[in-house]
């Protein structure tokens, strides 16, 4: 099982090193690279370097290059939320940025002083007191900490932008391989709490033993998405189509809302915008006569839908229509709505059961019966 590690251990110091490599001297590539996460590359390969030169007895294996290796971790969790904030949010680095770093800073200057400076004699009275392993563990929790906390950040960051979207698209966005990418990063992040809580309980070994799988896999995740990115770097651009904007009180009337609920749903129904599978609030907004943010409320405000919603209502009443006309004996459900404007299977089955409280399947089949 260690040959195994140190496989891993090597493939991911060359590869990360590799990356690196790529980032620094390649302009084209380097386009395709989020800062971050060649930031985070960096932060892996210093990791990666002080088990690299452990396992290859370099110092007679000294514990303090596994201790080197250990100055990363609290650089994980901070940029792992940079990242999914420029990817999500499109913000760009500025100084203030830093700041997430100095828990890091902090962490660094410890290891380094507690673990790697001090002389043997030291470190062997701190093993037989307990003393280490006591740092070690503690370390390991507040590792744990700031990571998890920072990863819920991100997590609530993809989330704002998943409600975000609903009220600016009509349609999904490909964000699967960033809630991918979340939710395995989270899943490593529990699996090492629950070992470090069972450590405590007495199965000190355990935990000891999986950590090291752990920041592989890890490692192996950050090389594979930045791989990716630079294959098809439109998996990391998913928000350039949100129209970011600020929901202000508009100086319309309740009766100019209501006026202007009539005239939409007669625009919708004259018109069928719905039938544009990449329908934008702002373009219908354009087609309405109001602003964004004007729409917005009278969506919120007056339907009591957000875009997403709304449009996909009348989708699905497209569908039903189709599906009862003589297109039906020439298409399939998805066929039928991909015209209604639906472009993703799940959501036409979403919106239909959520509309219609039950699919489509079983609506048409219980309408067959009654007719």
């Amino acid at each position: 099982m260690q040959t195994i590690l140190n496989q891993l251990v090597y493939f991911g110091f060359l590869q990360s090193l590799l990356l690196l490599v790529i980032y620094l001297f390649s302009p084209r590539k380097r386009r395709h690279i989020n800062g971050y996460m060649a930031f985070l590359i960096l932060t892996l390969f210093i990791g990666l370097a002080g088990k690299v030169l452990y396992s290859a007895g370099v110092w007679d294996q000294n514990f303090r290059l596994i201790s080197l290796s250990e100055i990363s971790a609290l650089l994980f969790g901070p940029t792992l939320y940079l990242f999914s904030r420029s990817v999500l949010e499109r913000k760009s680095y500025s100084h203030e940025d830093l700041l997430h770093y100095v828990p890091a800073l902090f962490y660094c200057g410890f290891v380094l002083f507690y673990f790697v400076l001090p002389s043997d004699t030291t470190i062997s009275e701190r093993i037989v007191t307990g003393e280490l392993m006591r740092a070690i563990y503690t370390c390991h929790a507040i590792g744990l900490i700031v990571n998890v906390g920072y990863w819920i950040l991100s997590y609530q960051i993809f989330s704002t932008f998943h409600k975000q979207v609903q009220n600016e698209l009509s349609y999904v966005l490909q964000t699967r391989f960033m809630v991918n990418f979340l939710w395995v990063v989270g899943g490593c992040l529990l699996i090492w709490v629950t070992f470090l809580i069972i450590s405590f309980i007495g199965a000190e070994m355990l935990e000891r033993k999986a950590r090291p799988y752990i920041w592989i896999v890890l490692t192996l995740i950050i090389l594979f998405i930045t791989y990716y990115s630079m294959i098809s770097p439109q998996v990391l651009r998913i928000a350039e189509n949100v129209v970011s904007q600020k929901y202000k009180q508009s100086k319309l009337s309740i009766s100019d809302l209501e006026r202007l609920k009539k005239e939409l749903d007669q625009l919708m129904i004259d018109k069928k915008p719905y039938l544009n599978h990449k329908l934008l609030k702002a373009e219908l907004a354009e087609m309405l006569g109001v602003s964004n943010p004007e729409l917005a409320r009278l969506l919120n405000e007056n339907i009591g839908m957000n875009f997403f919603e709304y449009v996909n209502y009348y989708r699905v009443k497209e569908f039903v229509n189709l599906a009862q006309s003589s297109r039906a004996e020439q298409l399939t459900f998805f066929g039928l709505a991909q015209e209604a404007g639906f472009n993703s299977k799940t959501t036409f089955n979403k919106s239909f059961k959520q509309l219609m409280g039950t699919s489509p399947s079983a609506y048409f089949k219980q309408h067959q019966s009654l007719s």
